[in-house]
Formats: structure tokens, C-alpha cells, sequence
């Protein structure tokens, strides 16, 4: 065949040369790869992946699914100026302003509550000694006080169904790390028992107890630990600046508090499903006001903790990230960490670079980890993410609680 057009010509030989570029990728992956959807050809040697637990090729095991765990939210993590933004009455000096970026990750929607900590103390009963149990158990003691009528919640509070979903108090930093591994471990049970059945559920529990834990975690069957946030994930989540974004990264105010305006009420007549000028968190008002005038709609009835639901969560969708309960986290206490934290997901782990012989005081070592968020029993200077107090890890208090968090994997498009 003879082409006189010579731009028809031309125009027949690319579309040829494409066509041929479209089947022969066709049979190619081109398709994107993802944790859930890997694909069944190594991009690295062309070889096959093998999906055949009986294969002694290469394995790659799908993501079954994205890896959550019940009431946990999602953080998406991101650049943040952490540190103090109020004035520092304290004078402290122990969380001065600097940026950083925190990896995203799950964070308890709500602090750790009465009904929760008992379900751990009941499924651990049968696992560990008396003495063992008894010394997991919070401390009712300290709502007890010489000078006050509080004895009445050393009895009831932990105890008494009404305040089962009020958080639970009396519990050191040592034994919500003890919650946390329980939790890890329970919560990756009932997910196993969930996602078999019938005759294969035998075989692979009989299979998976041959595992090693590393072995499962390639296969995706185990939930990541759950454990306490560090310092910097925790004041990242309360403050949730996501609610002030405008458009790309502009963010139209910074946040004393997990929510906007300079004081604890509502400065919205719509936001947060609360009226305006309610109260955003459970605190002390002043010297021995917790609640305010008895009919007064400025009321909030709540003169000890509360209802871990009672107040409107901030945008991130957690709950009394200010007031209610102080918060245990991992970190360790140094006055000047911000001076030394890495800019990444930082944490102080220890004393290294801040040695504890430097302060000359027995109230700064290892033992010694932060807490934040304010409490019911605690004025509103304190319900501000920025400041941090600490108390001895084996210590525990009528007015500091926990949440667990989680990291955040690969989801189902990752």
C-alpha cells in the first residue's frame, strides 16, 4: 500500500506505535499497589508473589483490613506549633512555643472510664496472683481527706453502677501501662475469634499458635499496641487546630484552649452542639466554686468528675481533652524537653541530654512522668493543652485519668 498523504502517513505510524504501547501493557501491572491490593508480580524481579501458606516461595500477605480498634479516632498528623500560648502565671518556663510534626495516629475517644478498668481487673483475675490483683486496683484512698466529706466516693465512685461511665481515678502511670497491655492483647483475641469460623476457625488458631508474634504482625491478624499518647501526640489532639483551618494551610487563630475564643464558655450560638456561653469543660471556677450557683443556668451540676459524654467534643471528636480528668502520658519529666526534643514525633523516653543530678532536687527523675489537661478539681489556667505538671509514676490521684492511643498503619489504599 502506497501513502501519498505524507501527514496521514505520519499520523498511521503513531497510532500504530500507541496501539502497540497499549496492548503490551496490558499485560503488565499498572495498576496501583496497595497494602490491601498488592498485586500478583514483583515490580523489583518479575518474579510471582506467592499467596499459598503451604508455598515455600516468597509470601506477601494482604492487608485484611484497616487496622482499628473499637472507639479509637483517627488523628491525622501534620505540622503543629506545640508549647504554652497563654501567659506563664507558673513561671515555669517548661514548654516554651516551637514546631514540630506529628505522625498520625488513634487516639480513645473518651478517658478510660469505671466500667472499663473493671472489665480489665475481671479478665485478669484468673491470670495473676491475689497480691497481683489487689496492687492493679485503683486506689479508692484518695477521695479520702481529714478535712472534707468526700470518704463517700472512696466507696461508691469505682464501685457503684451510676458512675460507671464516669472515668476512673485512683490510677497510677504504672498501672494504666498495665491496662494497656491487657487491652493489646484482648482486643487481638476477640479479633482472631471474629474473623475465623466453623472447622477453619480450629485450623487456624491451631495454626496461628504456632506464630511468632512477629509473624502475625506480617500477616495483619494483630492490632497495633495500644499504650499512653506521648506529651506531644496528646497536645497535638487537644488542641486540634483542624477546626481553625481556611483554606490550604491557613489557620485564621491559634487556640489557648481545644476550642476557640480566650475563655472556657461557648462563644458560638451553634458550634459544638452547646448554647452560647455554656461552659466547655468540667473545672474549678475559683476558690471552692466547682459549679456555680445552685438553679443558676450556668450550673453544670458537675461538682466531681463527670459523664465521660457530658461535654461537646473538640474537632478532632475527642472528649474532655480539657477538664473532667487530667490525663497521664509516657513522657518523662524534664523542665527544658522543648529544648531538646527532636522535631519529629519527639518524646522524652529518659534523662539523656537532661541528666536528673543537674536539678539537685529529688522531684525530677525517671520516675517522675507528665500529666496535662486540667481537671475538675483544677482552676482554668490548667485546661490549656500548653501547660504540664508531673507526679511520680507508682502515684496516683482523684483527679488524673488516662486514654490509650495507637498508631496508625497502612489503610486499605495505602
Amino acid at each position: 500500500m502506497k501513502f501519498e498523504n505524507k501527514n496521514f502517513q505520519f499520523s498511521f505510524f503513531v497510532a500504530v506505535a500507541l496501539l502497540g504501547l497499549l496492548v503490551s501493557s496490558c499485560g503488565q501491572q499498572s495498576s496501583r499497589r496497595t497494602a490491601s491490593n498488592p498485586g500478583g508480580v514483583s515490580a523489583s524481579t518479575g518474579a510471582k508473589y506467592s499467596f499459598d501458606e503451604e508455598d515455600s516461595a516468597f509470601q506477601v500477605f494482604r492487608l485484611p483490613r484497616e487496622v482499628i480498634g473499637p472507639r479509637l479516632v483517627f488523628i491525622q498528623g501534620g505540622r503543629a506549633v506545640l508549647g504554652s500560648q497563654e501567659q506563664d502565671i507558673m513561671g515555669f518556663r517548661d514548654n516554651v512555643e516551637r514546631t514540630v510534626t506529628i505522625a498520625s495516629f488513634y487516639m480513645d475517644e473518651t478517658e478510660v472510664t469505671n466500667v472499663d478498668y473493671k472489665e480489665f481487673l475481671f479478665n485478669i483475675a484468673d491470670s495473676v496472683s491475689a497480691d497481683s490483683l489487689k496492687k492493679l486496683e485503683p486506689n479508692e484512698n484518695v477521695w479520702a481527706n481529714a478535712m472534707s466529706y468526700n470518704d463517700v466516693y472512696s466507696t461508691y465512685y469505682f464501685r457503684y453502677p451510676g458512675f460507671n461511665f464516669y472515668p476512673v481515678a485512683g490510677v497510677s502511670w504504672t498501672q494504666a501501662n498495665a491496662y494497656s497491655a491487657w487491652r493489646t492483647q484482648y482486643v487481638n483475641e476477640l479479633a482472631r475469634e471474629r474473623n475465623f469460623g466453623g472447622k477453619k476457625k480450629k485450623d487456624d488458631e491451631e495454626e496461628t499458635a504456632e506464630l511468632s508474634f512477629d509473624q502475625l504482625i506480617e500477616r495483619g491478624v494483630v492490632f497495633p499496641n495500644y499504650r499512653l499518647p506521648n506529651e506531644a501526640e496528646w497536645e497535638f489532639a487537644a488542641k486540634a487546630m483542624i477546626g481553625t483551618q481556611y483554606m490550604d494551610e491557613n489557620q485564621e487563630n491559634g487556640r489557648i484552649y481545644p476550642w476557640d475564643g480566650r475563655g472556657p464558655r461557648n462563644p458560638y450560638n451553634i458550634k459544638r452542639k452547646s448554647r452560647q456561653g455554656d461552659f466547655l469543660a468540667n473545672f474549678k471556677r475559683g476558690r471552692g466554686d466547682y459549679a456555680g450557683l445552685s438553679g443558676s443556668v450556668s450550673n453544670d451540676g458537675e461538682i466531681i468528675p463527670t459523664n465521660v459524654y457530658d461535654f461537646p467534643p473538640n474537632d478532632f471528636g475527642l472528649y474532655n481533652m480539657a477538664g473532667n480528668m487530667n490525663e497521664w502520658v509516657q513522657d518523662v519529666y524534664r523542665p527544658l524537653s522543648f529544648q531538646d526534643f527532636d522535631d519529629l514525633n519527639p518524646i522524652r523516653k529518659d534523662g539523656t541530654n537532661d541528666e536528673e543530678d543537674t536539678y539537685n532536687t529529688t522531684l525530677i527523675d525517671d520516675n517522675f512522668r507528665v500529666f496535662k489537661g486540667g481537671s475538675w478539681r483544677d482552676v482554668a489556667y490548667w485546661l490549656a493543652p500548653g501547660t504540664r505538671r508531673f507526679m511520680h509514676q507508682d502515684s496516683s490521684s482523684n483527679h488524673i485519668g488516662f486514654r490509650c492511643a495507637m498508631i496508625a498503619v497502612g489503610g486499605k489504599d495505602r
